[in-house]
């Protein structure tokens, strides 16, 4: 008896193995990051290092410098100037303070009350951009001259006698005098105030006022409580954008101020094209680096604002 076998199945060919996935663009974000680290390297980490090496050199311009790691041009500078060093932390800082007093308000009125004059205020904030800070800085000397009407009218309200009791001016002048170049820096860094507060204030969502309201919460207290609080990120990126630039400023010392006045940045500017002591010069630099950045530092961690730490 004859038996019959099935036929195997046919075979199927194996299917070919999958390949793992090509990593396509890899190194496409480090390619997009190049051209920026090479400007900080070339425009900021090698001038810092060229301008560390000179701070602990010893010389002359005539003999040459050469890097001894002469540390104590820290100490000596540091002895010599730090009125004017501590003068640009106070004038920095009142600065700061007058933006942060006379941007709130503004930003709050672009945010939440301007309506459609929002971009006219905008622009009108941004305005002052377009012009040349010297140009700027110089009219103040017009604005506060002395035969001008706004000393005029600080006389008739008898301001200048307050501002005088205090220091701020001297007699009925105010050019000249730590009132002026307080203004100035004041005037000019005002944007950078401005702008991240309104962008801050801009974020927040109007039906959280709305809930304080049904809540019976005052307007004080829904400020205080609502606004306020989110609003810090704001607050602390615009008080930093004031307080760094105008530390280090000399322009407003320089055209507003007098010999009393002198800021630190002047010094620098003094020691780097008219005495020529490029140590001294670099090392009061870093030194007024160092100084910033403890400072800043300690503001955000007490401040609280984890967007910035």
């Amino acid at each position: 008896m004859s038996t019959l076998t099935e036929a195997p199945p046919p075979l199927t060919p194996a299917a070919p193995a999958k390949k793992p996935p090509r990593r396509r663009g890899r190194w496409t974000p480090y390619w997009l990051l190049l051209p920026g680290l090479l400007w900080l390297v070339v425009f900021f980490a090698l001038p810092m290092i060229y301008q560390a090496s000179t701070s602990v050199q010893t010389g002359s311009l005539e003999q040459g410098y050469k890097v001894t790691w002469h540390f104590a041009t820290y100490w000596n500078a540091l002895g010599d100037y730090w009125p004017q060093a501590l003068r640009s932390v106070l004038y920095a800082a009142a600065a700061t303070i007058l933006c942060l007093l006379l941007g709130y308000p503004l930003a709050y009125l672009i945010a939440f009350r301007a309506g459609r004059w929002r971009n006219l205020i905008m622009i009108l904030v941004i305005a002052p951009f377009f012009t040349s800070f010297l140009i700027r800085t110089l009219a103040w000397k017009t604005i506060l001259a002395d035969g001008g009407p706004v000393v005029g009218a600080l006389n008739t309200l008898h301001v200048l006698d307050v501002t005088d009791w205090l220091g701020w001016t001297a007699g009925d002048r105010v050019l000249a005098t730590p009132l002026a170049v307080v203004c100035g820096l004041t005037y000019n860094f005002l944007p950078f105030m401005i702008l991240p507060l309104y962008t801050s204030l801009e974020r927040i969502d109007g039906r959280l006022h709305e809930a304080a309201g049904d809540l019976y919460a005052r307007p004080s207290t829904t400020f205080r409580k609502v606004t306020f609080p989110l609003s810090m990120p704001g607050v602390v990126s615009g008080t930093l954008l004031t307080f760094i630039p105008a530390s280090g400023d000399y322009v407003n010392a320089e055209l507003l101020g007098s010999t009393d006045t002198r800021m630190i940045g002047n010094v620098i500017q003094t020691q780097f094209l008219r005495v020529l002591d490029y140590p001294t010069a670099a090392a009061l630099s870093f030194i007024l680096m160092a100084a910033i950045l403890l400072m800043v530092t300690f503001y955000i961690r007490r401040s609280g604002t984890e967007d910035l730490v």
